[in-house]
């Protein structure tokens, strides 16, 4: 199986599991309700983490099939990092969902009324937010670098096509293919870097909320994801229709 289509089948695994964690209790009032919503965030990243496995393997077959990431939309791809999500969103996502879920409960909050959910983040996990935030960006910054200057090599030309043309992609670089190689190994390194990034912070993320605010936080990451895929396919269906 192709990286393509195997996306196209974690892709609607991830929809049948979203739907799933929609349908627990947001409020647990149990500790077989907690066990069960902890159960299921658990199953979400280890589909998470095997789309990071089979993307890994793939990068080291084709990296630039990869990089230029043809599984997504073309507005998905102009929001690309590192083909891919950009980690600092997590964080994004987070101050928002919990903005508007505060200003929707402000009166319970106000009466003293524990919601648990997203928008009742206590001071430590919000100071946990802020310096993952730091510490994202970072690491974000310094793999950003790393890009820059592997495409001050120029390899960023080369046909998609390269591996049945390896003499012809020698010549761009002015150089032999094992100069070839040795650049397209660097490229894979990024992209691996970028991605074990984008697990970890997702990890970071969900390990510093309760099972609720874990459930939903993957519910608004995945409602994000698909609400952008959506409409960069109708983006291009009304560019193909012309």
């Amino acid at each position: 199986m192709d990286f393509h289509r195997f996306y196209e089948t974690w892709y609607e695994q991830l929809h049948h599991q979203i739907h799933h964690l929609t349908k627990f209790p947001r409020l647990p009032t149990t500790d077989d309700d907690h066990h069960q919503l902890t159960q299921v965030v658990n199953k979400t990243m280890s589909h998470f983490s095997e789309f990071y496995r089979v993307k890994s393997l793939a990068a080291n077959q084709d990296v630039l099939s990869i990089f230029s990431a043809r599984w997504s939309t073309t507005l998905e791809r102009s929001l690309h990092w590192i083909a891919g999500w950009r980690p600092t969103t997590a964080f994004h996502l987070i101050y928002t969902e919990s903005s508007i879920l505060f200003e929707s409960r402000i009166l319970d909050i106000l009466h003293g009324i524990r919601t648990g959910d997203l928008g009742d983040l206590s001071p430590a996990q919000f100071t946990r937010v802020s310096e993952l935030q730091c510490e994202t960006v970072q690491q974000e910054n310094a793999i950003t670098d790393q890009l820059s200057e592997w495409q001050a090599c120029k390899i960023f030309c080369f046909s998609l096509h390269f591996c049945s043309k390896k003499d012809e992609a020698s010549e761009l670089i002015g150089g032999s293919c094992g100069d070839l190689d040795k650049k397209i190994g660097r490229l894979v390194q990024i992209v691996e870097k970028a991605d074990e990034l984008r697990l970890r912070t997702l990890k970071a993320v969900v390990e510093l909320l309760t099972p609720q605010q874990a459930v939903e936080f993957l519910i608004a990451a995945a409602q994000l994801h698909f609400g952008i895929h959506r409409w960069g396919l109708n983006h291009d269906r009304e560019r193909a229709g012309k």
